[in-house]
């Protein structure tokens, strides 16, 4: 299959960069990546107000994360009490844990196409302006429209690591890693996200997937310093964020008592839980969404220009493409039968049988 051999070659962009000498012993301090990530700001900031359709992909970015995330959480409601509690006292995986691995990867499938769409037209923004062109809304979507597909297979990629690492740091029973196992994880992650910075400039200016990942590589090398300062500041940020929403949630919950009755059977209270907490993460979603990811993008694509002037090759956006149905249109075609099962599923589940399954699974 296409995905998994992309899944492949973005594994090796990772473990290349993993590979490389001081990489895992080299980290932005605290400081020097927060101080890095504003000097940063400062542009980013005077570009999104010069450039006002930036601030509009964002909040659509946001809105995309915030319907991913909803969907998500009705299957929740579909899996009976019962069934919760047959699957946390087996340690085997069971059937709904299979279902909702798969129910969660095509939610992230779902919002990876937008999002991916909408952070190539930022950048479309940012090379327009470093070319001296105008740049619109309707102007920048139709310019990365014919990389709908590598954009969406690289953000479905980059979403379900992301999505999974975030999971895997949350508290959980009977976790049996060791710290050497969970330090391993979160530097394969941290190498991850090193190593594809590069990858939606590179997408933009007209490369394919694997030829921009291996370029993002190749931008890691020649630009490390400015790579790890700003992937550095921007994680701190999101750590200091995600804290921020855990600590929120928590206060949400003591101030409205009502939405969730802690004393009731977990099992029994695990869809109102997820559907009500869902409010303080929007909002820490929107500080990410809104300002930190947009000024992390702008910064990837001006340290990307900055690569190609060195390189003394010229910053350019790819002629509109000719001919008939290609990758890209067949990556709307996909998404939106993906949709559609979605849609399906959700409308005529109980005729689907598929709520009786998972109760008949308790």
């Amino acid at each position: 299959m296409e995905l998994k051999r992309y899944f492949n070659e973005m594994e090796s962009v990772r473990d290349e960069v993993f590979a490389l000498p001081g990489m895992q012993d080299t980290r932005a301090t605290l400081g020097a990546g927060l101080s890095g990530f504003w000097a940063r700001t400062k542009f980013a900031l005077r570009l999104m107000l010069t450039e006002t359709e930036l601030i509009t992909f964002a909040i659509l970015q946001w809105a995309c994360v915030i319907a991913g995330y909803y969907l998500w959480v009705q299957m929740l409601a579909w899996i009976p009490e019962e069934t919760w509690r047959a699957a946390a006292e087996s340690e085997r995986v069971s059937v709904p844990d299979l279902v909702l691995f798969a129910w969660s990867f095509v939610c992230v499938g779902l919002v990876a196409f937008p999002l991916g769409l909408l952070t190539g037209a930022m950048g479309a923004v940012h090379v327009q302006h470093r070319l001296g062109q105008e740049s619109t809304i309707a102007g920048c979507l139709k310019m990365v429209a014919p990389r709908a597909w590598p954009l969406w297979i690289f953000h479905w990629i980059d979403g379900w690591w992301t999505v999974n690492r975030i999971l895997d740091r949350l508290p959980k029973k009977n976790d049996r890693r060791t710290p050497a196992q969970k330090a391993l994880s979160e530097a394969l992650y941290y190498a991850w996200k090193v190593a594809t910075i590069g990858i939606v400039p590179g997408l933009v200016t007209g490369r394919g997937l694997i030829d921009a990942g291996r370029r993002s590589v190749g931008m890691v090398r020649a630009r490390f310093s400015d790579v790890i300062i700003l992937r550095g500041g921007y994680s701190a940020l999101c750590w200091i964020v995600g804290v921020g929403a855990y600590i929120g949630t928590i206060f949400f919950f003591i101030k409205f008592p009502g939405l969730v009755d802690f004393n009731a059977p977990t099992e029994s209270q695990i869809f109102k839980f997820y559907f009500w907490a869902g409010i303080p993460l929007i909002v820490s979603v929107g500080v990410v969404m809104l300002f930190l990811r947009p000024v992390y993008i702008i910064s990837a694509c001006d340290i990307y220009a900055d690569y190609v002037r060195e390189r003394e090759e010229n910053l350019v956006l790819p002629p509109p493409p000719r001919g008939a149905v290609n990758a890209d249109t067949f990556a709307f075609v996909a998404v939106a039968l993906l949709a559609l099962a979605a849609a399906f599923i959700f409308r005529f589940r109980e005729e689907l049988g598929v709520v009786e399954l998972l109760g008949r699974l308790g």
